[in-house]
């Protein structure tokens, strides 16, 4: 059986990874269905996609799988013939990256946890399948012609900072508890509105949604697999694009471009810029904003004491 963990160094993997010759594809998926023997599970998918050399990050629970993962391009067909032969996977819908890169993921890290999105919500207080109408990408920009209609970014919010769509309210929150206890309150005044909802690639939405409907919404509806699978319909049916700069991404890219608009600005200098970064300090690694000259200047460091430090 192949090793369950990585032995390898940060500098021995991107050797690994650049010295590949064939193409990866980053792709994500996720679903709720519920599991058993989890970790027989892990175990077993962790040494097969090893051993198809695929890298990323996977999360299992007994609700189901959230993962981010770079397969292989010539893996690809045996990749999904696996999720087929897997009865929880079958069908899975699988959204790929709209810009890609050899380093997205550097290894394979697969971890059991209590739930596939670390969301602070008990679960038995509110009905999680009672989720809200999944829209399409031209269903979701026919929704925000109407004036009405409330969009709401279901995302962290140094993520919307870089990127969101048109008229949506971005909330300055860090976790997801803090989101959808803020929508709510929010909103309050707002429950018989259509609410438009969105998140990276549709498993935050999935229990937002649910807990917008437990609370008296009554006309919540959530972007069909986020703002990567908007992005691949957008550009497959020609649609305009409502989302405007940069989709924030939790793997090495840390964004893909959807649109040429740069919408934030470095944290040090104030100069339009929208690339993220974790400071260079170990001891420090905040992920903040930083243009090519404040990188030289502060030697990839978020201020001058972490500078002097490395």
């Amino acid at each position: 059986m192949s090793r369950l963990y990585n032995i390898y160094s940060r500098e021995d993997l991107i050797k690994q990874r650049l010295a590949e010759r064939f193409t990866r594809k980053t792709v994500s998926f996720y679903r709720y269905v519920q599991l058993t023997d989890v970790y027989e599970l892990r175990d077993r998918l962790y040494a097969d996609w090893f051993d198809m050399g695929v890298l990323g990050r996977v999360y299992l629970a007994a609700e189901g799988i959230n993962a981010q993962i770079s397969v292989p391009e010539p893996r690809i067909a045996d990749f999904i013939a696996y999720l087929d032969a897997t009865p929880w996977f079958v069908h899975m819908p699988l959204k790929w990256a709209v810009e890609d890169s050899h380093l997205s993921f550097l290894k394979l890290k697969m971890k059991v946890r209590r739930k596939i999105v670390a969301d602070g919500l008990e679960d038995g207080s509110f009905d999680v399948t009672n989720v809200g109408r999944h829209l399409t990408a031209a269903e979701f920009n026919a929704a925000l012609e109407d004036k009405d209609t409330i969009v709401v970014d279901m995302r962290n919010r140094y993520e919307s900072e870089v990127g969101h769509f048109e008229r949506a309210i971005c909330p300055e929150v860090e976790t997801f508890r803090d989101e959808v206890e803020y929508v709510v309150r929010h909103l309050e005044a707002h429950k018989d509105k259509k609410i438009l909802m969105y998140c990276t690639g549709g498993v935050r939405c999935e229990k937002a949604s649910a807990y917008l409907r437990h609370h008296g919404f009554r006309d919540v509806n959530q972007l069909y697999g986020g703002i990567i699978e908007y992005a691949r319909q957008a550009k497959e049916e020609q649609l305009p694009l409502k989302f405007h700069g940069k989709n924030f991404v939790f793997d090495e890219r840390l964004g893909e471009r959807i649109t040429d608009e740069i919408i934030a600005n470095c944290h040090q200098c104030g100069a339009p810029c929208d690339t993220h970064t974790n400071c260079a300090n170990d001891e420090c690694h905040q992920l903040f904003i930083q243009c090519p000259a404040c990188a030289a200047k502060y030697k990839g460091c978020c201020c001058e004491s972490c500078a002097a430090k490395v």
